[in-house]
């Protein structure tokens, strides 16, 4: 046998691997071009009351833009935030990562672990639980309620792999 060919009892083979991040529809060029727009129209409309002699108007104009790209800020600073989530068959690791970069990390045993979903008969799934001896984990909140059920269909499937075991099948 050669060393290409050593079966190694310890690694592990990857049952499942996701990064999920939080959906944002607008890019910075995007966000660069609407600004734009919004202070033309704002200038233009504030200009247009301190003609008219409402010049107070005019700064309220100012405010507003600045309320507008301190909330995109916000949600770019947000857009930062992920999770990561690998299943082997010995092993369920969620890697929670914030915007400010502080990370949380769960080492969970798949033989116990259970999806558990809170669905609602309008909107679909709104949250997923992985749940392990009384610990609740969430999982996949910033995503859509379709994402969430494709995210759970598929993370079930992982999960219950990893319960049938390791199957080795060597190449002859």
């Amino acid at each position: 046998m050669t060393a290409g060919n050593d079966f190694d009892p310890e690694a592990q083979p990857e049952l499942f691997s996701a990064l999920l991040t939080p959906h944002r529809s607008l890019n910075r060029t995007g966000f660069l071009v609407l600004m734009g727009f919004l202070s033309v129209v704002s200038f233009a409309a504030g200009l247009a009351f301190l003609l008219m002699g409402a010049w107070p108007v005019f700064g309220f104009f100012g405010l507003d833009i600045l309320v507008i790209y301190w909330a995109f800020r916000i949600n770019f600073r947000d857009a930062k935030a992920s999770e990561e989530i690998s299943v082997t068959p010995s092993e369920l690791r969620v890697r929670r990562i914030s915007h400010r970069g502080h990370v949380v990390e769960w080492v969970l045993n798949p033989l116990w672990v259970r999806l558990d979903q809170k669905t609602h008969a309008e909107f679909g799934i709104e949250r997923l639980y992985l749940v392990s001896r009384g610990r609740h984990v969430s999982v996949g909140s910033f995503l859509g309620p379709d994402e969430k059920a494709s995210f759970a269909k598929a993370l079930m499937a992982a999960l219950q792999s990893a319960k049938r075991g390791i199957t080795y099948n060597p190449v002859t």
